[in-house]
C-alpha cells in the first residue's frame, strides 16, 4: 500500500482548523485595534468635543414642544375673529375635516351663507354634526364666535357685519 495515514491527516486537521481560527481572530483584533475600534481610550475626544457632543444629543433628544398653563382666574383678553380662526377653526376648516366647509371655498360655504349668519351663529356656539361647541374650546365668548363665524364666511363671499348680530 502507499505510504499514506488516514489518522494522522485527521490529527492534523484536529490541530490545523482551531489554530486557523484563532490566528484569524487574533488577527482581526488588531486590524481593529490599531484603527481604532478598541483603542478609544487612546485617542480620547478632548473636553470641547464631548460637551459639543453632548449638547448635540440634549438638542436632539429635548422636547418638540412645552405646554404652558396659565394661572385661573385671569381677565379674558377678546380676539379678533381672524385670530381665532388662525388658532382654532384652522385646525378642521383649512383642510375640510369630517366634512368641515373650507375656509375660501364658497361652493362648501354657499348653503350655510344661505342658512343667514343667525344659524350659523347659532351652529358655531352649540356645535353641530361632527363639529363640537364654540369649535371645541369653551374658553371663546359668543362674541367671538361670532367674529369667527363672520370672518370664515366672508372669506367664501359672505357679506356679514358681527356688530349686526344682536346681543
Amino acid at each position: 500500500m502507499s505510504g499514506y495515514n488516514q489518522s494522522s491527516s485527521i490529527k492534523e486537521l484536529i490541530i490545523a482548523i482551531p489554530g486557523a481560527i484563532i490566528a484569524f481572530t487574533l488577527l482581526v483584533s488588531l486590524l481593529a485595534y490599531l484603527f481604532g475600534v478598541f483603542g478609544a481610550e487612546k485617542a480620547a475626544p478632548s473636553k470641547e468635543a464631548a460637551e459639543a457632543a453632548e449638547q448635540k444629543v440634549l438638542a436632539n433628544i429635548a422636547p418638540v414642544a412645552t405646554v404652558a398653563v396659565a394661572e385661573a382666574g385671569g381677565a379674558h383678553v377678546e380676539k379678533s375673529g381672524e385670530e381665532i380662526v388662525k388658532g382654532v377653526c384652522i385646525a378642521c376648516h383649512g383642510v375640510g375635516a369630517l366634512g368641515a366647509p373650507k375656509i375660501g371655498n364658497a361652493g362648501d360655504w354657499g348653503p350655510r351663507i344661505a342658512q343667514g349668519y343667525e344659524t350659523l351663529v347659532k351652529h358655531a356656539i352649540e356645535g353641530i354634526r361632527s363639529m363640537p361647541a364654540r369649535g371645541g374650546n369653551a374658553e371663546l365668548t359668543d362674541h367671538e364666535v361670532a367674529d369667527a363665524v363672520a370672518y370664515m364666511a366672508n372669506q367664501a363671499g359672505a357679506k356679514f357685519d358681527p356688530a349686526s348680530l344682536k346681543k
